[in-house]
């Protein structure tokens, strides 16, 4: 079984974190998103992905090539010239995808973050006779928001199968209660009706198409932990609650994952090649990401600290994501809502946003 991820420009989130490098290197608790995804599709027995690439291509390659000894899975690249959106892609990487083995493959949005019930899909996908199974979740947008900026799905329960699916429709419809996740299982025949190499989408030529055949199905999982990683830059609350609730999650789940010690306070994750000095006080809801260095005396809460940032002694962050490879000077204080790009450099001084 193979998959593709999609790599995507990162528009939207420009000129914050997304200035140097693509969205699914976006760190989420410690760890760039695309390692999770790789690492789940791996537990399921997936054996090659396939990763899209137009923005960032070389960055996204050493980054790869960085982790390809650890990661037990072929990965290889498929470099667009120019963006494909999301159909256009499996076009170019047709020749990857197909093996003539049959089975389906995972498409998934690489700026997504979930608990990638892959297993679940796998099975669901098996027990109807579709072209197409979908990862739905329930929308949590405010009602009176004017554009949903996901598709909407309508769905009939009994069967799983999408009656509707309508890309960013307006709100104050039956259908805006649900939402793609941007997570897909397809069959090989899918690619006979993306022949070209071009622009197209998924969302708005290839799915309405397939539903009206009545060829796509939804797998609706209620209580589905699920992040857009566009969303967690966009807006600092997004990114912060999700942090706390997935930390939480992994207290009841994996409470070995959790960071422990005298300097730890509540749910906190440090990658292990960070260094935590003495007298330190990390936490709660503290996400700590690879090669930092966290100096003597550092009080640090509520907070994403990316990888290669050094914050210097006796400094404190609270309520804040603190951009890769960045330093927070000596004494320091970085309060309220702050959100720092790649390279920043706080001297001694309070910053409060």
């Amino acid at each position: 079984m193979k998959a593709l991820i999609l790599g995507g420009y990162s528009a939207r989130m420009q000129p914050s974190l997304t200035f140097t490098i693509p969205k699914p290197l976006i760190e989420f608790a410690s760890k760039p998103i695309i390692l999770y995804q790789i690492e789940a599709l791996e537990a399921v027995g997936v054996t090659e992905v396939i990763v899209a690439v137009n923005y960032q291509a070389q960055v996204m390659q050493n980054f790869l090539k960085e982790h390809e000894t650890r990661l037990r899975i072929k990965i290889s690249l498929s470099i667009e010239t120019e963006p494909l959106g999301t159909a256009g892609p499996l076009a170019l990487a047709r020749d990857k995808l197909i093996d003539g083995s049959g089975e389906p493959f995972f498409v998934l949005n690489g700026d997504v973050f979930c608990e990638y019930p892959f297993k679940e899909m796998i099975t669901f996908h098996k027990s109807h006779a579709g072209e197409a199974s979908i990862l739905i979740t329930k929308n949590n947008f405010e009602p009176d928001d004017e554009l949903l900026p996901y598709a909407a799905i309508g769905l009939e329960k009994s069967s799983g199968k999408v009656t509707s699916f309508v890309e960013k429709p307006e709100s104050g419809n039956e259908m805006f209660k649900r939402i793609s996740t941007g997570i897909y299982l397809l069959n090989p025949s899918i690619l006979d009706g993306i022949i070209e190499v071009k622009r197209t989408w998924l969302e708005k030529q290839v799915f309405p198409r397939l539903v009206a055949d009545g060829k796509v199905f939804g797998v609706w999982l209620k209580g589905l932990f699920w992040l857009d990683a566009w969303l967690m830059i966009d807006q600092q609350k997004y990114y912060m609650n999700g942090l706390v609730n997935h930390l939480h999650d992994l207290r009841k789940r994996c409470p070995q994952k959790l960071a422990s010690g005298a300097h730890i306070v509540g749910d906190v994750v440090v990658d292990e090649t960070a260094e935590i000095g003495e007298g330190c006080v990390i936490g709660p809801n503290v996400a700590i990401g690879p090669g930092c260095v966290i100096e003597a005396g550092v009080k640090i809460s509520s907070s994403a600290i990316m990888h290669g940032t050094r914050i210097k002694k006796g400094a404190s962050v609270t309520y804040s994501i603190i951009g890769w490879r960045s330093s927070v000077g000596q004494l320091a204080k970085v309060e309220k809502t702050t959100m720092f790009a790649t390279n920043f450099t706080a001297g001694g001084l309070v910053i409060s946003y």
